[in-house]
C-alpha cells in the first residue's frame, strides 16, 4: 500500500525553500520540500499545516496543490501531493533539518534531492509548470 506524502512550496520572491535531512536519519543528507505522511484520517492540508508547524514553526493559511505523482522507493511506494503555501503566519525557523536553504529555480539541480522530488524540479526548472 502506498504511503501518502505531502509537501510545501515555500516562496520568498523568486527563491523556494529547500531543507537538508538530518544526517542521521532515513536518506542522510538529502535535500526535499519540507512536509511529511498524511496520518490516519488525516487530511492532505490537516497534514501540511501540522508537518510545517513542527518542520518550520509556521502557520499555514492557505494553499494550493500544484503537483502530484507517485514515485517507487526500493521498499515502499510513495504518493507526493505537492503544494504552493499561498499565505502563512509567523517566520520560517529550522527545527528540525539539517539545513535550510532559499534557492532560485535553477540552483535546485545542484542539489542531492531525494529522487520523488525530482519530476517536480524538472517542471519547475523547465518551466512546465509556474508555481
Amino acid at each position: 500500500m502506498p504511503v501518502r506524502v505531502v509537501a510545501g512550496l515555500i516562496y520568498q520572491g523568486d527563491h523556494v525553500l529547500v531543507c537538508q535531512r538530518k544526517e542521521g536519519g532515513s536518506f542522510p543528507l538529502r535535500w526535499e520540500f519540507p512536509g511529511g505522511k498524511v496520518e490516519n484520517r488525516e487530511d492532505d492540508l490537516a497534514t501540511l499545516r501540522r508537518e510545517l508547524k513542527e518542520e518550520l514553526g509556521i502557520e499555514v493559511q492557505s494553499a494550493g496543490e500544484v503537483f502530484r505523482h507517485s514515485h517507487s522507493y526500493p521498499d515502499q511506494i510513495v504518493d507526493l501531493i505537492f503544494f504552493k503555501i499561498e499565505t502563512y503566519r509567523d517566520s520560517v525557523c529550522n527545527k528540525v533539518f539539517e539545513r535550510v536553504r532559499w534557492l532560485n529555480m535553477e540552483d535546485l539541480k545542484e542539489l542531492d534531492f531525494l529522487e520523488g522530488d525530482l519530476p517536480l524540479i524538472e517542471k519547475l526548472i523547465s518551466g512546465k509548470l509556474r508555481v
